[in-house]
C-alpha cells in the first residue's frame, strides 16, 4: 500500500507554490512527471526559470511525450497555422520551456531532460535530446527511475469533494504514477515530495484511478489555467483507409483490442464501423481491394467479416478518440470484472453482463480531443465502471499475479501498432533511424508485441504504408535491412499495408520473404527479389506473379476511390478542427510542399509562376484566411502567386 503524509500544503499561485518546492528540496531537483497531458507545463516552467537563473542550482526531469504547440516555419506555413494554432489550442495554452529550449539545443548546463518517449520527429535535430534519450519498454520504466532517487513527482489531477472528504484522481495518467511508487516504497528509499495540480477541465474518473487526499503532500490549484492540450484531428488519404479495410476484416468478434494514434488508427476505427454498419458496401470495398484473397483467407480464421454481436473489449495503454467512436458505434461493448470467477462465468455464458458492472475499456493514460476528454467525464457520471484507468503494469504485461485473469480478459486479442519501415524478414523500424537518431520512442509496442505472442488466440498487426517520400522521390518501406530495428524478426507476426497483409508467424525466411514482397509497391519489386535472392533467401528460379505488380497508387484509387466519392471514405472521417476552407487549403499547401522537393516540382512550379491557369472556385476566400488577398511586399506577391498555383491545381476531395 502507498501511503502518504496528509496533504499540509495548498496553493492558488503556482510561483508561490514553486518556491514552496524549492526551499523544501534544496538546489537539486530530481523530478518525475507523467507523459502527455498530465504533465503540468505551468508548475514545470515556474522550477525551470528558477533553476535556470540560478547556477547553483540543478534540475533533472524525467518524463515522455512533452507535447508542444507545432512551431511553423516562416512563410505560408505560418500564414497558415498561426491562426489555427491560436483558435484550436487557445491565447493562453503553456508549452513546456524545456522542451522548446532542448529542441534547439539551448537548455541550460544545470538542466537535463531524460524522455522515454519523444514527441514523434520533434527532436531529430537536438544533440541534447539524443543524449538523454532513454530506451525502454513502457513497464520497465518504473523500474528503472525508482533508481534515480526522484526527489519530487508532479502531476496534473482531478479533485472532487463529497461527503467522505477530498479526493483526487490522476485521470489521464495513473500508468507509472503508481508503479513508480510502490517500487520506491518497496526499495526503501525516501518517498519523494508528491505535488497534485488541480485542473478543473481534466475528467474525474474513479475506480483505479482515485486516490485518497494525503496521497499528495502539495496541491497548486491555480485560479485559472490553459485549456487541456488537444489533438487535432488528422485527415485520412486512400492508402491508409486501405490500410484500415485490411486491417478491419482480421478483428475477431468477442475479441479483445489495442489501437495507437494517428490516420492509421483513425482509417482502422472508420472501417470497423463499416464493418457493423454498413456491410454490404464494407465488403464491396474489401473484394476491390483484395484481388489476390489474401485478407479474406485470413479474416477466416483470424478475424471475421460479419457485424459485430458479441462487441468488443478494449486494453490499450492509451485511450484515444477511436475507442469514443467505437463505442458510440456500438461495437465497444463486451465487458470484463477483475474476477476470475466472473470472468470464467463470463466466457462460459453463464453470466449476465448487466448485473455485476464491468468494464468494456481498459487504458493506462488517455489523449486526444476534446470531444474525447467531454465523453470520459459523461461515461463516469451514467457509468463508473465503463472505463478502468489504471497502471500501466496492469495494462501491457500478462505478469504480475494476473496473468490468468488477463489472458481470459484479451481473449481475441489484435494488437495494432503502427511502424515506419519493415524488412523483407519480418522486422520492424518504428522509433529511429539508421544512423541512431531516435524519431519517437519504443513505447508499449515491444509489450504488446510480445504480449500477442504470449496469448493463446492472440495476434500482433503492424500497419505500414508501403512508400513514402524521400530526397523529391519515392522510396520504399519495405527494405531488406535497416541499421535499427524496434520489433526483432523471431516475433514477426502481421503485417499490413496499402497492398495486403502478410502472415508471418511460423513462417520460415523465404516464406517471410514472398510474403513480404506480396504487399509491396510494384515499383521495388524486382530490386527488392534481386535483393533476396543474392542473399539466398529466395529460390533463384522465383518469379514475381503478375498481380503483384499491379500493386501501385493508380490501381489503388480505382480500386477504392468510388466509394470515396460516395461519401464512405471521408478525408475526415471523424469531423475536422479546421474551417471548410483550411481544408480546401491543406492539400493545395501539401502539393506545394511536395513539389518543391524534386527538380520535376520545382520546374512545374516555375511555370506555373509565369502561366498560373484560371482562377477557381473558393480562390478568393482561400486567399483572404492567408493574409494575401492584398499583398504588400515582393515576399507577399511571390506567396499569393505560388499559393494561387497550387490551388488551381487538381487535388482529391477534402471530403
Amino acid at each position: 500500500m502507498i501511503v502518504g503524509m496528509a496533504t499540509a500544503h495548498f496553493y492558488s499561485d503556482t510561483d508561490d507554490c514553486a518556491q514552496h518546492i524549492v526551499d523544501r528540496l534544496g538546489p537539486d531537483l530530481r523530478v518525475a512527471a507523467p507523459l502527455g497531458l498530465g504533465k503540468p507545463h505551468g508548475l514545470l516552467n515556474a522550477l525551470y526559470r528558477r533553476v535556470a537563473a540560478d547556477t547553483q542550482r540543478s534540475m533533472r526531469l524525467y518524463t515522455a511525450l512533452s507535447l508542444t504547440r507545432p512551431q511553423p516555419k516562416p512563410g505560408l506555413e505560418a500564414r497558415f497555422l498561426k491562426p489555427f494554432l491560436q483558435r484550436h489550442f487557445g491565447a493562453d495554452q503553456v508549452d513546456p520551456q524545456y522542451a522548446l529550449d532542448q529542441a534547439r539545443d539551448a537548455l541550460p548546463p544545470n538542466v537535463e531532460v531524460h524522455e522515454f518517449y519523444l514527441q514523434s520527429g520533434a527532436m531529430l535535430h537536438s544533440g541534447s535530446a539524443q543524449r538523454s534519450y532513454i530506451s525502454q519498454n513502457y513497464t520497465h520504466v518504473a523500474r528503472d527511475l525508482a533508481l534515480q532517487d526522484i526527489n519530487l513527482l508532479v502531476q496534473l489531477v482531478a479533485r472532487r469533494e463529497g461527503p467522505d472528504g477530498v479526493h483526487y484522481s490522476l485521470s489521464c495518467n495513473p500508468d507509472l504514477t503508481f508503479d513508480l511508487l510502490r517500487r520506491i516504497d518497496a526499495s526503501g528509499r525516501r518517498r519523494p515530495l508528491c505535488v497534485a495540480v488541480v485542473h478543473p477541465d481534466l475528467p474525474y474518473l474513479s475506480g483505479a484511478a482515485e486516490v485518497a487526499e494525503d496521497f499528495f503532500d502539495v496541491e497548486l490549484r491555480p485560479a485559472q489555467l490553459p485549456p487541456l492540450f488537444a489533438l487535432p484531428r488528422p485527415p485520412v488519404d486512400l492508402p491508409e483507409y486501405a490500410i484500415g479495410l485490411h486491417a478491419s476484416a482480421l478483428v475477431k468478434d468477442g475479441g479483445c483490442l489495442q489501437i495507437g494514434i494517428g490516420a492509421l488508427s483513425d482509417a482502422l476505427v472508420k472501417a470497423l464501423l463499416l464493418r457493423e454498419q454498413d456491410n454490404a458496401n464494407w465488403r464491396h470495398m474489401l473484394k476491390a481491394l483484395d484481388t489476390t484473397g489474401g485478407t479474406h483467407t485470413l479474416a477466416g480464421f483470424v478475424g471475421g467479416l460479419d457485424p459485430f454481436q458479441a462487441g468488443l473489449y478494449g486494453a490499450s495503454e492509451m485511450v484515444m478518440d477511436g475507442f469514443m467512436h467505437l463505442q458510440r458505434g456500438g461495437i465497444l461493448k463486451r465487458r470484463s470484472w477483475d474476477n476470475l470467477a466472473l470472468e470464467r462465468a463470463s466466457v462460459a455464458g453463464r453470466l449476465n453482463p448487466g448485473t455485476p458492472g464491468g468494464h468494456y475499456l481498459r487504458g493506462a493514460f488517455f489523449l486526444g480531443s476534446h470531444d474525447l476528454y467531454a465523453w470520459l467525464a459523461a461515461t463516469e457520471a451514467a457509468d463508473p465502471d465503463a472505463i478502468d484507468m489504471c497502471a500501466v503494469s496492469n495494462v501491457n504485461q500478462l505478469y504480475g499475479g494476473h496473468q490468468a485473469l488477463a489472458a481470459l480478459q484479451r481473449r481475441g486479442a489484435r494488437f495494432f501498432n503502427t511502424c515506419m519501415m519493415a524488412t523483407l524478414l519480418g522486422a520492424a523500424v518504428s522509433d529511429t533511424l539508421a544512423d541512431g537518431e531516435v524519431v519517437s520512442g519504443v513505447g508499449g509496442q515491444n509489450n504488446f508485441v510480445t504480449m500477442a505472442h504470449e496469448l493463446p488466440d492472440g495476434r500482433s498487426v503492424l500497419l505500414l504504408r508501403a512508400t513514402r517520400q524521400s530526397g523529391g522521390g519515392i522510396a520504399s518501406n519495405i527494405r531488406w535491412n535497416y541499421g535499427q530495428t524496434t520489433i526483432p524478426r523471431h516475433l514477426r507476426d502481421i503485417f499490413i499495408t496499402e497492398y495486403g497483409v502478410a502472415d508471418l508467424r511460423g513462417k520460415s525466411d523465404g516464406e517471410c520473404v514472398e510474403a513480404m514482397l506480396s504487399i509491396c509497391d510494384a515499383r521495388f519489386l524486382d530490386a527488392l527479389c534481386a535483393e533476396a535472392k543474392a542473399h539466398r533467401k529466395l529460390a533463384p528460379d522465383f518469379e514475381i506473379p503478375e498481380a503483384w505488380r499491379r500493386h501501385q497508387p493508380r490501381n489503388l484509387r480505382q480500386a477504392i476511390a468510388p466509394m470515396q466519392r460516395q461519401g464512405l471514405l471521408p478525408t475526415f472521417p471523424f469531423g475536422s478542427d479546421f474551417t471548410e476552407v483550411e481544408q480546401r487549403l491543406l492539400p493545395a499547401l501539401n502539393w506545394l510542399k511536395t513539389s518543391a522537393a524534386s527538380w520535376h516540382g520545382r520546374f512545374t512550379l516555375l511555370r506555373g509562376l509565369l502561366r498560373p491557369g484560371l482562377p477557381r472556385a473558393g480562390e478568393a476566400e482561400a486567399l483572404a484566411r492567408m493574409s494575401l488577398d492584398q499583398p504588400g511586399t515582393l515576399a507577399d506577391r511571390l506567396q499569393r502567386r505560388l499559393l494561387q498555383i497550387a490551388l488551381r491545381q487538381r487535388h482529391p476531395p477534402a471530403a
